[in-house]
């Protein structure tokens, strides 16, 4: 009788001469060695195609059929490439400008092929942005439908309440485009002047951690992003970038969906 991997090899021509073999491709793919890929299929954690697999020696095509383990995607390329990179202020989240100003690319170079950032900082801002060549990761990452988290820190001017804070996450304030909430609100440091907020939010809008503390009375003077999802800004320096391991890449698009 044949077994759940037979039917679904079967439907996509899959003979043992085609692909590579699963605890391989599970093994390239950032989760184990090989022997523990190897335990990871023969526990029952790993579907081709839908199609629960626990046979040693299984073959698969990652570029025709859709692996998961624990329900979560397995994405392989050798072309695809995913950066953190650690935007200082006065840098254009952009690829290019027309009148000049330095930008992402003069930072990544051209190392990568057809590489874009996920998102955006504005310009006086600080801190962590996703780029990848790994378009459906990218479509994920910016789609409304998929807003992670991201924390951020921001020096504001003025001395923020803790009951101020509680109303930006219980209440919120109503900006021009519509009502808004923080996830979370944290004071984290005071002096006569100015205080330091961990905030962390799922809204992708333009400057939005700027427009909520600017409407009620707090400009902010310096803003970090430290974090986006899963995905931690960490101690890269300013003006670099580090390649994401695979583990970070499975992370965040779980995160998103994939």
């Amino acid at each position: 009788m044949p077994n759940a991997y037979s039917r679904a090899a079967k439907a996509h021509h899959i003979d043992e001469n085609e692909g590579i073999r699963l605890q391989k491709l599970l093994a390239q793919a950032g989760f184990g060695s090989r022997r523990k890929c190897e335990e990871m299929i023969t526990d029952g954690r790993v579907e081709i195609d839908g199609e629960l697999v626990t046979e040693l020696g299984t073959r698969v095509d990652p570029k025709r059929q859709q692996v998961r383990v624990d329900g979560s995607r397995v994405r392989v390329d050798p072309n695809h490439v995913t950066l953190a990179l650690n935007k200082p202020r006065r840098v254009l989240s952009a690829m290019d400008d027309p009148k000049g100003r330095y930008t992402l690319a003069d930072i990544v170079g051209d190392k990568y092929d057809r590489i874009f950032h996920m998102g955006r900082l504005d310009y006086e801002s600080e801190g962590l942005i996703l780029m990848t060549n790994d378009g459906e990761l990218s479509q994920h990452v910016m789609h409304p439908k998929y807003e992670v988290e991201k924390t951020y820190i921001a020096t504001v001017q003025g001395k923020i309440s803790g009951t101020v804070c509680r109303r930006l996450v219980t209440t919120g304030v109503q900006l021009d485009d519509g009502w808004i909430k923080l996830d979370k609100c944290a004071i984290i440091d005071q002096n006569r002047d100015t205080t330091l907020v961990k905030v962390v939010l799922h809204s992708g809008k333009n400057r939005i951690v700027r427009r909520i503390f600017g409407s009620i009375g707090f400009p902010v003077k310096r803003l970090v992003r430290t974090q986006i999802g899963p995905i931690k800004l960490g101690e890269l320096k300013s003006g670099s970038y580090r390649v994401l391991s695979q583990a970070e890449v499975r992370s965040l698009s779980k995160a998103v969906g994939l």
